[in-house]
């Protein structure tokens, strides 16, 4: 029997790889959009055309309008649920906090009430963020450490997370989240840090650009692969019990060394194409993050391949090459 899978934030960097993932295990695909997120439906086009046997199914729609999912989901009677969708923006976050607070965190109560509601025996994958750490208490972060979130975006993050424990808990739901920390992919939005820099080096090196511009470079962070990362949320939903797992690499890099990494690649020194701005700073910032997955390596078998430096390499080479066509 086919088993059916209803993905929010179809269109963003984790669902297109994780719809990608599905279709190839030979799931049908079902996913909301916003309608106006047809200007970068760009990274799932290809599916559509790979999986001409109709495995994949769009409808409109958001987390903010509960009767929509509710009557979704219940035609559609998916087996496994993730939602990835959310204003996922931490330092944007900070401009629009109580549309990130109910898109991020009161959309998930929205999407755990359709399923408890409709009935449907489903398995529930919510994203969490190892923005909820924030100012970290411990160093590695593992699935006991405290939250500190320190942006509107990590504190709805912290309320989706304990909402999904609340229901796993008071009515026996598979519900289970990811604390993913940084993923990145050459479909990483380009308001995002790591974008905002692979795509400046490629145009940089085009003599497109002869910039760019910057907040903390101080930052520390754990970057693995968005690719690697959908698969443990896969892996999450085929366990006969749900819980929560800590995804990440072990390793952490500040924003200076990834600038070092990627102008390296193609022979220019960053210092003299960076310049700084403090409009991107956040009014908080998280100054370190890095996780210990040794949870996920023992119970769900998944532990990273790609790493920072082969990470940068990926994410530069494909802007280059999206330049050159």
């Amino acid at each position: 029997m086919i088993k059916k899978a209803f993905i929010t934030g179809i269109t963003g960097q984790d669902g297109s790889y994780l719809t990608e993932l599905l279709l190839e295990k030979g799931y049908e695909v079902h996913g909301i959009v916003r309608r106006n997120s047809i200007l970068f439906r760009s990274r799932i086009e290809h599916l559509f055309e790979k999986y001409k046997d109709k495995k994949l199914f769009l409808y409109y729609g958001d987390l903010s309008d509960g009767t929509n999912i509710s009557k979704l989901l219940y035609n559609i009677q998916p087996d496994e649920i993730y939602n990835l969708a959310a204003q996922s923006h931490v330092r944007i976050s900070f401009d629009i906090p109580a549309y990130t607070a109910d898109i991020t965190g009161v959309g998930v109560i929205r999407l755990l009430e359709a399923i408890k509601d409709s009935g449907i025996k489903t398995k529930f994958y919510q994203a969490s963020s190892s923005e909820m750490y924030g100012k970290v208490s411990e160093t590695p972060q593992n699935e006991k450490t405290c939250f500190h979130p320190r942006s509107p975006y990590a504190c709805a993050k912290v309320f989706a997370h304990h909402q999904t424990i609340n229901y796993r808990e008071s009515y026996g739901m598979f519900a289970c989240s990811g604390i993913l920390f940084n993923h990145e992919s050459p479909r990483r939005g380009e308001n995002f840090v790591t974008k905002k820099i692979t795509k400046g080096v490629a145009e940089i090196k085009n003599g497109l650009s002869n910039k760019i511009i910057l907040g903390n470079l101080d930052s520390k962070r754990d970057w693995g692969y968005a690719k690697e990362y959908v698969e443990a949320m896969w892996l999450m939903l085929q366990q006969d019990e749900p819980d929560d797992y800590v995804i990440a690499t072990g390793e952490t890099h500040t924003v200076r060394e990834f600038l070092e990494e990627a102008f390296g690649f193609v022979n220019l020194n960053w210092e003299d194409y960076v310049e700084f701005d403090e409009r991107f700073l956040r009014p908080a910032e998280v100054d370190l993050l890095v996780g210990d997955y040794s949870k996920a390596k023992e119970k769900l078998g998944w532990e990273p391949k790609v790493k920072f430096k082969e990470l940068v390499k990926l994410m530069v080479e494909a802007d280059l090459e999206a330049i050159s066509q």
